[in-house]
């Protein structure tokens, strides 16, 4: 090529790089001669000459849940415009298996990690944090140099309530709790269920409160059964997934209960099981194309060298209103002085 343009090896490297002091006509006539063959760069020599793999992986629990499945999805096509390949990997909640993802995959030349964990205990994460580039998703850490990439999962769960309390529903239950670890997904949300109830003067009692692991639905028809001796007390119940809701609307049926007639049930993550379920399921949803971007940019940044403390980064949500939600029917006018003045949230249209 360097022949056919009547330039040296280093003329051609400096424009294939578009790197600068090169003539505007040498740089057409080195252009001509690339399209002329049909040139293109060597992946693998650019990667041996600047010493990068631009390999990155995705570690997640499950890949075929939904949300992940689309995460996945989001996580792969932000990655192909940065030039980077995203890899997948699965671990099982396996805390074995999730301690080789927070180690970066020694010797299979993984520039940077992408991390939901499930098992891994907090403390030995934010340790394992400071020697590889990492981005968490979901459990927020202290004390580590790996960043975090969510939604706010406490607002978002004043907004269910809110809506709820906005369709006459006052007597809410939660499925999903995590008390033991405030900082994971369901503790934060179980957090902001507690905070909207307390503001609006209500309180509930414990048996209304369900913990679940993990967040399947086989576990949310398990543990919903649980409610049932309650359930003539309640008239919702927000599960802190799409999964869970999914499955404790199979475990209410299959008793009996109409949903939303008798009680209402909300989500999150917005699936497509939340779409195409009878009836369709109210849901949060966050923002998977600009979490992916966010999130690689953010692990970019640390492959390229920072190791400042970690950064927590919020990505829009909103509350996607279907059928599983519909307003109450006035029962007592007791009830309906509890919906405080002003409750109110701006919603998609069902869909």
């Amino acid at each position: 090529m360097a022949a056919r343009a009547g330039v040296s090896l280093k003329t051609v490297t400096n424009v294939v790089h578009d790197r600068p002091y090169v003539s505007a006509s040498t740089r057409a006539r080195v252009k001509a001669a690339i399209a002329e063959l049909g040139y293109r760069p060597s992946l693998a020599g650019r990667q041996l000459q600047s010493g990068r793999s631009n390999t990155v992986t995705l570690a997640v629990p499950r890949i075929d849940e939904p949300y992940l499945g689309a995460l996945a999805h989001a996580m792969i096509a932000a990655a192909t415009a940065r030039g980077f390949t995203m890899l997948i990997d699965e671990t099982g909640r396996n805390a074995e298996h999730e301690a080789l993802a927070a180690s970066g995959y020694p010797g299979h030349g993984i520039e940077g990690v992408i991390f939901s964990p499930a098992a891994l205990d907090p403390q030995n994460l934010a340790y394992m944090s400071h020697n590889v580039p990492m981005v968490l998703l979901g459990e927020h850490l202290a004390h580590s140099t790996a960043d975090h990439v969510a939604i706010d999962n406490v607002q978002s769960a004043r907004d269910l309530v809110r809506h709820l309390l906005g369709q006459g529903r006052t007597r809410i239950g939660f499925l999903g709790a995590k008390p033991a670890r405030p900082s994971s997904v369901g503790g934060l949300r179980y957090d902001g269920y507690r905070q909207e109830l307390a503001s609006a003067g209500i309180q509930v009692p414990k048996s209304w409160v369900i913990e679940a692991y993990p967040y399947t639905r086989e576990e949310g028809e398990t543990r919903a059964i649980t409610l049932m001796p309650h359930l003539a007390e309640m008239d919702a119940i927000i599960c802190a997934s799409d999964l869970l809701a999914i499955g404790a609307m199979r475990a209410l049926r299959r008793h009996h209960i109409r949903v939303p007639d008798d009680v209402a049930v909300v989500g999150w993550d917005n699936t497509v099981d939340a779409r195409y379920h009878s009836p369709s399921l109210t849901s949060v949803a966050s923002d998977l194309p600009r979490l992916a971007e966010l999130t690689l940019e953010t692990l970019i940044r640390r492959i390229d060298g920072d190791r400042a403390p970690g950064v927590s980064y919020v990505v829009p949500h909103e509350l996607v209103v279907r059928e599983s939600s519909a307003r109450a029917a006035p029962s007592s006018p007791t009830m309906m002085a509890s919906n405080r003045d002003g409750v109110g949230f701006e919603t998609r249209s069902p869909g």
